[in-house]
């Protein structure tokens, strides 16, 4: 795909190798380039997600007081077996930030990346 066809969002990262393996390892995400120490991409269906470290152009461009810590912002996930992926990146060893929440829209529940960036892992609500 061209990188038009993708949403893409940066994430500043305190190592991009470590975010890397953290995308590719635990959520399905494929290297699409990568420049580490400063910067890589990776994909997932059509979300790129760019994970910059401090010497890329989209960290240097964020004022330090902004950089200093992860936004409440977050990528969404929507995966068919909410229940099932908690029990797997829990063996996985890796930390959730957040109870189980449900509503009437579906169920979710965040992870953070090595450097505190949040992901939410979404299940819809069944739908009649």
């Amino acid at each position: 795909m061209d990188t038009h066809d993708y949403a893409s969002v940066r994430y500043l990262v305190d190592d991009v190798d470590a975010a890397v393996e953290f995308y590719t390892t635990h959520l399905g995400f494929t290297v699409n380039m990568s420049a580490a120490p400063a910067l890589a991409d990776v994909v997932r269906g059509h979300l790129r997600l760019l994970v910059s470290g401090e010497k890329s152009s989209g960290a240097r461009a964020t004022p330090p007081d902004l950089a200093a810590s992860p936004g409440r912002n977050r990528i969404h996930l929507e995966l068919d077996d909410l229940e099932a992926e908690i029990a797997r990146l829990g063996e996985a060893g890796l930390t959730f930030v957040s109870d189980l929440v449900s509503g009437p829209g579906g169920s979710q529940i965040l992870l953070a990346d090595p450097s505190g960036n949040l992901i939410e892992l979404f299940q819809p609500a069944a739908r009649d």
